[in-house]
């Protein structure tokens, strides 16, 4: 059993509006006690898809300390099928889908793939919009980071 002390907490989240459209993501990080908040955005055009993976991409660069064990908690089934199922078939069929077509997103996922290269990361789904605290949270973050995004901030 891995070692409570060394295990962080991450909730993730993305949203464009429209979609494809300006974006912004949201993370929230929990190490033992201490939290963490972090969002950023695009006010040019990106997908929902793109904003939904770089927001665990941006909550993992940001950790300093490896190996650790890390529980990730997404509301995309894209983010956590692609990174638990397609990931090595993309990689091993030289970034090309079944249907021999260039993957989408493939800049995201490579930094994906490098960022948890590092840690123990386990990858939950959670139902997205149902009243689960720490995933309305990262809504939140996401929704101020494309707010942020469109200011100029």
């Amino acid at each position: 059993m891995s070692d409570p002390s060394r295990v962080v907490e991450i909730y993730t989240d993305g949203a464009c509006v429209p979609n494809p459209g300006p974006g912004g993501w949201g993370a929230v990080l929990r190490y033992g006690t201490a939290e963490k908040d972090l969002c950023g955005g695009e006010a040019t055009p990106t997908t929902n898809n793109r904003m939904e993976l770089t927001a665990p991409i941006q909550a993992l660069e940001t950790l300093k300390r490896a190996p650790l064990v890390i529980d990730i908690y997404t509301d995309s089934v894209y983010v956590r099928d692609g990174i638990t199922k397609w990931l090595p078939r993309w990689q091993a069929n030289g970034w090309l889908t079944s249907a021999r077509q260039p993957v989408k997103n493939e800049d995201l996922w490579r930094r994906l793939a490098a960022a948890v290269e590092r840690h123990e990361v386990r990858w939950h789904w959670v139902k997205g919009h149902n009243g689960h605290p720490e995933n309305e949270r990262a809504d939140r973050l996401a929704a101020r980071g494309l707010r942020e995004a469109l200011s100029g901030r």
